[in-house]
């Protein structure tokens, strides 16, 4: 929505070519500015020049030994704060972690399933060693890489354990 206040300064001025506005700029882009120009920002931004002295130091004494005169200004060192960088950890006591129980040795596992793991293994390698050699891709070998795999896949999940009478082993989580 327009300022109404807005409309009646624009009606009375002419409308801005903002191409040759453009252009201006563009073409003043490299140009130095005059000497003496004033910038074009308030009086009360304009920093105050520095008086300098009407006499130059004494001619005994050189101006790298001279004192240095003091500034206009002055710079506020604050002290060092500590902040979230200096945070050191603590040394912790090796006695105070967790340390998980050892866990049960792996079931042996029986032919079957040995056989299904090499099924379910070795098809998608003999595939890709096909591939990878370059050799022509048989019938008989996709039949025994894709049947393996899914017949192996399809053994491991029919042989999975259903058992639902673990509740009272001690590492079977919270009990509710």
């Amino acid at each position: 929505m327009a300022d109404p206040d807005r409309e009646d300064e624009d009606e009375g001025a002419a409308p801005l070519d903002e191409d040759a506005a453009w252009a201006a700029l563009v073409a003043g882009y490299d140009a130095e500015p005059e000497p003496g120009s004033t910038p074009a920002w308030p009086e009360a931004e304009n920093v105050p020049a520095e008086d300098e002295p009407d006499e130059p130091p004494p001619a005994a004494v050189s101006p790298a030994v001279a004192a240095p005169e003091p500034p206009g200004r002055s710079i506020v060192i604050h002290p060092v704060i500590s902040g979230p960088r200096n945070y050191e950890l603590e040394e912790d006591d090796e006695d105070a972690h967790f340390v998980p129980p050892e866990p049960p040795p792996l079931p042996e596992a029986d032919v079957t399933t040995k056989f299904a793991w090499i099924a379910v293994l070795g098809g998608p390698l003999l595939l890709f060693a096909f591939v990878l050699l370059q050799l022509e891709l048989v019938w008989w070998v996709e039949l025994v890489g894709i049947g393996g795999f899914l017949g192996g896949f399809a053994t491991l999940v029919a042989r999975m354990r259903t058992d639902d009478d673990d509740d009272d082993t001690p590492d079977a989580g919270a009990v509710v």
